[in-house]
């Protein structure tokens, strides 16, 4: 993927601080958010941040609420809508605490940021244009 994708996300109700932010394998969610199973990873790599060639493809960091609102707004270029890999129909989800991108040196930091538990989510799907 040569320009990579836009992701953009507005959360409202996040506690104050980072927290980190995913694309996980799966869009199924019968089972709240832990349905989701892990980050989506097609390519075997150790965890990451969203600038670092050595990461899931679904490692898009932190994102920060001041309490009320988080707002994120990026490029990421291995994120892809379409192909093999597209992540349309898979999870996004949000955890409680900040990702140390896998240079935390915790237990899990290479493969899951030590972000903790999972406070929300939802699947990614498609929708047409926003009318009035």
């Amino acid at each position: 993927m040569e320009g990579g994708t836009r992701v953009k996300a507005r959360i409202e109700g996040l506690p104050k601080g980072k927290h980190g932010f995913h694309v996980h394998i799966w869009g199924n969610l019968e089972g709240g958010c832990l349905s989701a199973g892990g980050h989506f990873n097609p390519f075997g790599k150790t965890h990451g941040g969203p600038e670092d060639e050595e990461r899931h493809v679904g490692d898009m960091g932190n994102i920060e609420s001041d309490g009320k609102l988080a707002v994120l707004d990026y490029v990421d270029k291995q994120i892809s809508l379409v192909g093999e890999h597209t992540i349309i129909g898979r999870s996004v989800v949000i955890h409680e605490g900040e990702d140390d991108l896998g240079k935390g040196g915790h237990e899990d930091s290479k493969t899951t940021g030590h972000a903790g538990a999972r406070l929300g989510c939802g699947v990614i799907g498609l929708s047409g244009p926003f009318k009035k």
